[in-house]
């Protein structure tokens, strides 16, 4: 029997990646602090590998390592972002007519293949520098934001209707935040109690369920058969899926492609800054003068991921009383002010209550996917997500490399530096929702005749 839910997907593969990610960045931490100087690490405590008095030597020391750890990182990043772009691009846009199914396997198996091949680097002690070979291969059969790019595609199949649409996207943000926050809550505990070895075999036994799910269980948006295009070849096929993307704008009208143009614009400078500073809030909570260890960090990331349940409440209330430009500018504006806040943090007490303007950071997230999902058509939606996810791996690469740069030539004299530097590039996307806010008046019409074709779409299938 199939299942027409793609939420057990997005559970697991969330589970997955909020484990994985605070589990990847302490370890390669702890291998570079060990392989650049004689200090040790304590596995239950961070005490000993982070110092607060600047004339102390080990600072001078944890400065080199927080260097190279961003670096490294940096590193890693731009390993997938060329097969990340192409893979996430090709394989979404096939989707369309290849089924949603395509992209949310291949994606899967990459995650798998990375997650296991973490499993054997910490249990052998390969050299850490392996890592960026397997996030090139892993990003060949695309990456999370393909994943997430077919499960948005996958929804819109659905929901046709303009609110239930915005809410049941938010509902996935719900779930993220959920799932993220019990895990990022309990990462510092499977450290902590498991260590690294059996912490990534949890996340790979995780992969390999959600892996049986999409192949055996879940049932397929799109009803249309693939199989009345096998007579097409690849290379014919390949030429066919940026065609798509050309004809999406090309038959567009003047006011369509201003208001698609704008709307990407606006979810992609918003996506840069939130999506690029988010792994230095676990370098900056590793330094001093907070010196945390990696309890207080899963605290963090819990509260972090709070976000995404706040968020989701959010849009469910504030949809009734509000559009939803009104919604993502209320994000916006609560991000930059949790951004300047989390410059001028020094303490545990204060580090955690900079959460409190975050509360609506992915808002703006769920509300623009909705708002470009409803000015195309029903046929267009993989093309048009798979633009998105698309520029979403493209900023998002260059945006956590971006940042990692800055933060190591920065850290030094000032480790808020790129927080204040985040607070101020959000005026961008800002300033871009007022501009939608005004064009959005002059193709409301179009909106709704593509919401009516969409319809008509449905309705003969």
């Amino acid at each position: 029997m199939k299942i027409p839910f793609v939420e057990p997907v997005i559970c697991l593969s969330v589970f997955a990646l909020t484990l994985n990610s605070p589990l990847t960045t302490q370890y390669v931490y702890r291998r570079i602090w060990e392989e650049t100087g004689n200090y040790s690490i304590a596995l239950e405590s961070n005490t000993s590998e982070c110092a607060k008095n600047k004339s102390s030597p080990i600072f001078a020391f944890q400065e080199e390592v927080q260097k190279k750890v961003s670096l490294f990182n940096l590193q890693m990043d731009i390993s997938g972002l060329i097969p990340g772009l192409v893979s996430t691009f090709v394989f979404l846009s096939h989707s369309d007519h290849g089924g949603r199914k395509f992209p949310l396997i291949l994606s899967s198996v990459g995650a798998l293949a990375n997650s296991a091949w973490l499993c054997l680097l910490s249990y052998f002690a390969l050299p850490v520098q392996l890592l960026i070979a397997s996030t090139f291969i892993g990003a060949l059969f695309g990456n999370y934001t393909t994943l997430l790019g077919a499960s948005f595609a996958y929804i819109v199949d659905q929901c046709k209707e303009k609110k239930q649409r915005t809410i049941r996207i938010a509902i996935i943000d719900f779930l993220f935040g959920v799932v993220s926050g019990l895990t990022g809550l309990s990462s510092g505990y499977f450290i902590r109690g498991l260590g690294f070895v059996w912490s990534f075999l949890i996340v790979t036994v995780a992969l390999f369920v959600n892996l049986l799910y999409v192949l055996f269980f879940l049932e397929d948006s799109m009803k249309e058969s693939s199989s009345q295009n096998i007579s097409v070849s690849w290379t014919e096929t390949f030429k066919n899926l940026f065609h798509r993307t050309y004809m999406l704008f090309k038959n567009a009208s003047g006011e369509q492609r201003s208001l698609c143009g704008l709307l990407l614009f606006t979810m992609i400078t918003y996506f840069f800054v939130t999506i690029g500073v988010s792994p230095i809030f676990v370098l900056y909570e590793l330094d001093s003068p907070l010196c945390w260890d990696e309890v207080l960090i899963g605290y963090g990331s819990a509260l972090g991921s709070f976000t995404f349940f706040s968020s989701f409440l959010g849009i469910w209330l504030f949809s009734y009383c509000m559009d939803d430009i009104h919604m993502a500018f209320i994000g916006t504006f609560t991000t930059m002010v949790g951004m300047a806040m989390t410059a001028f943090a020094r303490t545990t007490l204060m580090m955690f209550l900079v959460r409190l303007p975050f509360l609506f950071t992915v808002m703006p997230l769920s509300v623009l996917r909705s708002m470009i999902s409803k000015v195309v058509r029903s046929t267009e939606q993989g093309t048009m997500f798979a633009c998105l996810a698309f520029l979403e791996t493209l900023g998002g690469i260059t945006a956590v490399s971006t940042f990692n740069g800055i933060y190591s030539a920065t850290v030094a004299w000032y480790k808020g530096f790129v927080f204040l530097l985040s607070a101020v590039l959000l005026v961008i996307p800002t300033i871009s929702l007022c501009v939608v806010k005004y064009v959005s008046r002059n193709a409301g019409s179009y909106v709704l005749l593509i919401q009516e074709e969409s319809s008509e779409d449905t309705s003969d299938r």
